[in-house]
């Protein structure tokens, strides 16, 4: 998915109360081996980070989006064993922790962000189709700026399906918005992940369709057989997706998939990307029974509350219950 900065208002005011505090929070951009914007200004330009990785193929091969569907049609009846998520380019194991260090613009500045997700031992029902509850951590300078619930099942193919999320966003410790959007619900559909099988220059895919909440992201593949190297280590074969959406043509974001792991790497492309994000894995592994135990209380908490802070979309899903055992 593509992430965005969970409250840009919040953010630029936690980034001046640090610069007026006189604190060192401002991040140096990161090594040159992360993609960068290219200086092409044209609206629509194909993403092309500079030197590491080049393209397989020439980007200007792939088919516009603007001709392509809109959304998926969801397999319901394809999911005999949906919370078995095994795909090697997105393996979603209960208690498993992965965290993301990096960089983010703001008002000009290179500021601190990390992402934590964990897969924890919850599902619940949505949309039809039990899926598995991850939970996702967004920090910015230190400072918890979202936190939220995501839904996700793999279908007996192979594919990985986003049915929803909900989000909690904070300003200053407050609860200040939840932009939720759940498959099945006030014409939310669900979206494609991972695919079975990532090829160059097949069409792109929606990962998911909340028009409510203005989340219409899509993704193509637009590179295979990559190598990267991050804090974790060095990984070949990496898989890598363009995420994108219609309202924003020239503003792309790059997600490193290397195979047996997930996600090692964040980069960013476009001459209209604001955020410049570029994040690299530094940590992963199993949570022990205590941090398990202490992840699983979050998203019950976060499930329970859900139900109140958005009645008309969550009401429709089942509670979240622990079903799953951790290895």
């Amino acid at each position: 998915m593509r992430r965005r900065l969970a409250s840009p208002a919040a953010a630029a005011t936690l980034l001046v109360t640090v610069v007026v505090a006189g604190c060192s929070g401002v991040a140096e951009p990161t090594d040159s081996s992360a993609p960068r914007a290219t200086p092409d200004t044209t609206a629509g330009a194909s993403p092309r980070p500079s030197a590491v990785p080049s393209p397989t193929l020439p980007v200007t091969n792939v088919e516009p989006a603007s001709s392509e569907p809109l959304t998926e049609d969801f397999p319901r009846d394809a999911f005999s064993d949906p919370t078995t998520i095994d795909n090697p380019y997105f393996p979603l194991v209960p208690g498993t922790r992965w965290r993301w260090e990096g960089a983010i613009t703001i008002d000009g500045r290179r500021v601190d962000h990390a992402v934590v997700f964990s897969v924890t031992d919850l599902t619940k029902v949505v949309d039809g189709v039990t899926v598995v509850v991850a939970v996702d951590e967004d920090y910015l300078l230190g400072e918890l700026i979202e936190l939220e619930l995501a839904f996700f099942a793999q279908a007996d193919d192979g594919t990985i399906w986003h049915l929803g999320q909900y989000p909690e966003e904070y300003e200053g410790g407050q609860l200040v918005g939840a932009p939720t959007w759940i498959a099945g619900q006030r014409g939310a559909l669900a979206g494609i992940t991972m695919k079975a099988e990532s090829r160059y220059g097949d069409r792109s895919y929606s990962q998911g369709w909340g028009p409510e909440v203005g989340w219409t992201d899509r993704g193509r593949v637009f590179e295979t057989g990559s190598r990267t190297c991050v804090p974790t280590g060095c990984y070949d074969d990496v898989l890598i997706i363009d995420e994108f959406n219609r309202d924003e043509p020239d503003a792309h974001q790059l997600k490193y998939y290397a195979p047996g792991i997930g996600g090692v790497r964040v980069g960013w492309a476009g001459a209209l990307d604001a955020d410049q994000e570029t994040l690299e894995l530094v940590e992963v592994g199993p949570l022990d029974a205590a941090a398990l135990a202490e992840v699983r209380s979050r998203a019950l908490e976060l499930d329970g509350r859900a139900y109140d802070v958005s009645p008309d979309v969550y009401a429709a899903t089942s509670p979240a219950a622990q079903t799953l055992t951790a290895p």
